[in-house]
């Protein structure tokens, strides 16, 4: 087989937590649990145009043409994962790494900065985070680059090559652990503290900015988008502003559909997702079934 060699995003991902559940539970009841956050895994992979080309027991790599793809991958794994529920009183979670560097292919594996660095990532990250190096960093979108914060006070040589690492963070913000000081990121530019986000629903027009800073959208009354799809929840899903980007959040039982346009259709529940620029946001079925319920969303 001939080699493939060029610049892509490596992402490696390793299930923490199966060896005390082994021991706990014995290894036929931890190897299911691992199996159901690997499909999770994957499933994250593939919603970004991911390609996987290694997968073990417990670990799998896969490779992205942007570092955004990744992030965002990487991402909508933890949450996916998170969402399964504890196995025997272990809550199962992934160690992420990803960095975007010349990658080798060939049928030895993978060879180059960009595997040993999103390795080295990976290794260094805790249960349940995901770290990427500064280089990369700079290569995501400013949206993306403000869900991440440096990493400080980490010994040189727990460092991947970059000599610097950063933190994406997916949940809400937390208190940093002991010993790890998390740099604050940097302010948002003018033109970003008067971003405004423009819904149309059903002949509705709503404006979110800095007077009306949440949406609510189900089918209760009381919410200011209602939903007349009935397999939309009561409180179906929220649109927030966090400092200078806009939050989809699902609450859903059926879930909703987000596209962004000139991008895959993405399927959330009980998860978040950033909106950038325009799309569609369908709830509790695809945009693409016939009897689909639809919002439009644009950044003005």
């Amino acid at each position: 087989m001939s080699s493939v060699e060029g610049m892509l995003s490596v992402l490696v991902a390793a299930v923490a937590g199966s060896s005390k559940l082994s021991e706990k539970s014995g290894g036929t009841e931890a190897s299911r649990a691992v199996d159901r956050c690997r499909k999770r895994m994957a499933r994250g992979v593939e919603g970004f145009r991911g390609r996987i080309v290694n997968s073990r027991r417990d670990q799998l790599v896969a490779l992205f043409d942007s570092a955004d793809d990744a992030c965002q991958a990487a991402t909508a794994m933890q949450r996916r994962v998170i969402d399964l529920p504890p196995v025997a009183g272990i809550q199962l979670s992934i160690r992420v790494g990803f960095h975007h560097g010349r990658v080798r292919e060939d049928g030895a594996g993978l060879l180059g900065d960009g595997i040993s660095s999103a390795e080295a990532l990976a290794a260094l990250a805790r249960e349940g985070q995901t770290l990427t190096s500064g280089e990369t960093r700079e290569l995501l979108s400013p949206q993306l680059q403000a869900t991440t914060r440096a990493l400080e006070g980490l010994a040189e040589a727990d460092l991947p090559a970059e000599r610097d690492a950063f933190e994406v963070l997916w949940l809400e913000a937390k208190a940093p652990p002991a010993g790890r000081k998390l740099a604050e990121p940097p302010p948002a530019p003018a033109r970003e503290r008067g971003l405004r986000l423009c819904l149309r629903y059903g002949g509705q027009v709503k404006l979110l900015d800095r007077n009306r800073h949440r949406l609510d959208m189900g089918r209760d009354a009381g919410c200011e988008i209602t939903i007349r799809d009935r397999r939309a929840s009561r409180n179906h899903a929220t649109i927030e502003r966090r400092g200078e980007h806009f939050v989809l959040r699902d609450f859903s039982t059926n879930g909703t559909f987000v596209t962004v346009n000139g991008e895959n259709e993405l399927f959330l529940r009980h998860e978040e997702f950033v909106l950038r620029g325009s799309g569609i946001i369908a709830f509790a079925a695809s945009a693409s079934g016939r009897s689909a319920d639809i919002a439009e969303f644009e950044h003005l």
